[in-house]
């Protein structure tokens, strides 16, 4: 099948479940091989950024038949939040695998859960490059799981490395609503030892960030009050001082503005006379359009090329941190920067104040280069 034909068949089912029309089943040309990415890409994805209750139910309904030992009726138990039962040697805190989500989330439940076990061992579970945004944190170990992202099977093959840290019965298993468990579907433990925080549900019709959400479902679960974001970082910033830029749209075009707005930000934010350093991000057509970018500004600055807890790094030491919705914001937000996000592309209001940092945030309801960069002109002059 297609590329084209998978993607077509998955906007169509994704919008029949925004309309309240779903299907009994997943179509059975969608569990195709070639259509992995059409399937997660579009049809979960989709799902889960409207952070809407009900599709919650739509989405365990027409995936758990896909999952071997995936059962609805779990799921709908363990999704409703529930006091810790037990005092654990060992707390596995599984990662969201993209950056930001680590950072916004996974680290609020990292924080909650040290406070609430001083004596237990805190694993975080997951990539190598997002546990270098922890990996200065002496009560956080690190189990490194690789989460393929391709076919359904190559999805699930993790599987079998998540059940291997939660077997010892004093261990409890903290679910950040991750992918390595599709989104708590996948069951890697028994349930009286796992704990899921469905960010796509708790919170409800509030207008809360998840950060926040994070932390009210860490002290309803733990008892433990007051987690928060943050950043244990091995790397020394390359720069300090300076203010750090991520163009970086994680191949959604529609959180970029278009041109000739990039090039215009840099040379606003270059009046200042500080240093400008921007991340080349995953290099490729996103490194050549922000060195395009700077130099059709006329301005001199430096880029980063390396790994992302490097750029953090500079992040946390910057001045002023600037970017579209990404995973730099919440850096920024963790490490207490000032930043200014240029949030556009959301498919809903709910999750534009789901992902939206402390700071800044300009929400783009109209991407016309000249009235946002007026307002970021207006906070720089702020």
């Amino acid at each position: 099948m297609t590329s084209t034909s998978c993607s077509q068949i998955a906007r169509d089912l994704l919008a029949r479940a925004i309309a309240g029309n779903p299907p009994d089943a997943l179509p059975r040309e969608l569990l195709d091989d070639s259509c992995g990415q059409a399937l997660f890409g579009i049809l979960a994805e989709g799902l889960a950024d409207r952070f809407e209750p009900a599709l919650c139910d739509v989405y365990a309904d027409l995936f758990a038949p896909a999952i071997p030992s995936a059962d609805p009726a779990r799921y709908r138990r363990v999704r409703i939040p529930r006091r810790v039962a037990l005092e654990p040697r060992t707390v596995v805190v599984l990662s969201r695998i993209t950056l930001g989500a680590d950072v916004a989330v996974t680290s609020v439940l990292l924080d909650a859960a040290k406070k609430r076990f001083p004596r237990a061992q805190i694993v975080f579970a997951g990539p190598s490059k997002n546990y270098e945004l922890f990996a200065a944190d002496p009560r956080i170990a690190h189990a490194a799981v690789t989460y393929r992202r391709g076919t359904l099977a190559e999805r699930l093959a993790v599987r079998h490395d998540l059940e291997s840290l939660a077997t010892a019965s004093d261990s409890l298993v903290i679910d950040s609503d991750t992918r390595l468990t599709q989104l708590g579907l996948l069951p890697i433990c028994p349930e009286d030892r796992y704990h899921l925080f469905e960010s796509r549900a708790y919170g409800g019709a509030s207008d809360a960030s998840l950060p926040q959400l994070a932390a009210a479902w860490a002290e309803e679960t733990f008892g433990a009050a007051g987690a928060k974001p943050y950043l244990a970082l091995a790397a020394e910033p390359a720069h300090r001082g300076a203010i750090a830029v991520s163009l970086g749209v994680g191949e959604n075009p529609a959180k970029r503005i278009p041109d000739p707005f990039e090039e215009s930000l840099l040379a606003l934010l270059a009046e200042s006379g500080a240093e400008i350093c921007i991340d080349k991000g995953a290099g490729g057509e996103e490194a050549a359009r922000v060195e395009r970018a700077a130099a059709r500004s006329g301005i001199r600055a430096t880029f980063w090329e390396g790994s992302f807890a490097g750029f953090a790094a500079i992040v946390a030491a910057s001045r002023l941190y600037v970017g579209y919705d990404s995973a730099g914001q919440h850096v920024a937000a963790a490490a207490g920067v000032p930043l200014i996000s240029i949030f556009a592309g959301f498919p809903t209001l709910r999750m534009f104040h789901r992902w939206s940092p402390a700071g800044n945030v300009i929400r783009v309801d109209n991407p016309d280069p000249a009235e946002v960069l007026a307002r970021v002109r207006a906070i720089l002059t702020r």
